[in-house]
């Protein structure tokens, strides 16, 4: 391999590898907080982990667009006609919030069946990383819960400062209480 293709390839890794988990779990920690029912049936019924994270992912994932993509034919989206040979980025989290796929689309909902959202692309394009940020995910989220029984939000949620990223979705600090406010 040449040294372009080395440290391309080390880039993707600590991006699609690091930034995307880093934010999953801040991403879903948040989500819990601000959904304080939603937090307690997940300490009630831990089994539920697996499937809260995937609805993590679809509520509010760490990934906002995929990598660019080229058209190799025509293709259609809605009312327009994209030529062959363009450069296309897929809305992940617009893809995640469609009403006509999930119903109630902007609900965090852990028991929801988890299908049809892409936080992690889909064919040949499908993220290789996807098991081990999702059991990231379940690990780092339920250890936090089970660490921290009284864990609050310690800061106006609308005052959250999110990173700067087209393609990354994620807070820059989750300031939480860890003891009975």
């Amino acid at each position: 391999m040449s040294h372009e293709e080395i440290v391309s390839i080390v880039v993707v890794l600590f991006a699609g590898g690091y930034d995307t988990t880093v934010n999953l779990i801040g991403n879903g920690t948040l989500a819990l907080l601000r959904n304080p029912g939603q937090l307690a049936a997940l300490r009630a019924d831990p089994s539920l982990l697996p499937n809260a994270v995937e609805e993590f992912l679809r509520y509010d994932g760490s990934a906002n667009i995929s990598h660019w993509r080229r058209t190799v034919e025509p293709v259609r989206v809605g009312d327009v006609t994209v030529p062959a040979g363009e450069f296309l980025f897929v809305g992940i989290a617009s893809v995640s919030r469609d009403p006509q796929r999930f119903a109630e689309p902007d609900r965090l909902d852990i028991s929801r069946v988890p299908a049809g959202h892409l936080p992690f692309g889909h064919g040949i394009h499908h993220c290789v990383g996807a098991p081990l940020a999702r059991v990231e995910g379940k690990v780092a989220i339920g250890r936090l819960l089970a660490r921290f029984p009284h864990l609050s939000l310690a800061a106006d949620p609308e005052k959250l400062e999110w990173q700067p990223s087209m393609l990354h979705h994620g807070l820059r600090s989750l300031p939480v209480r860890t003891v009975p406010s």
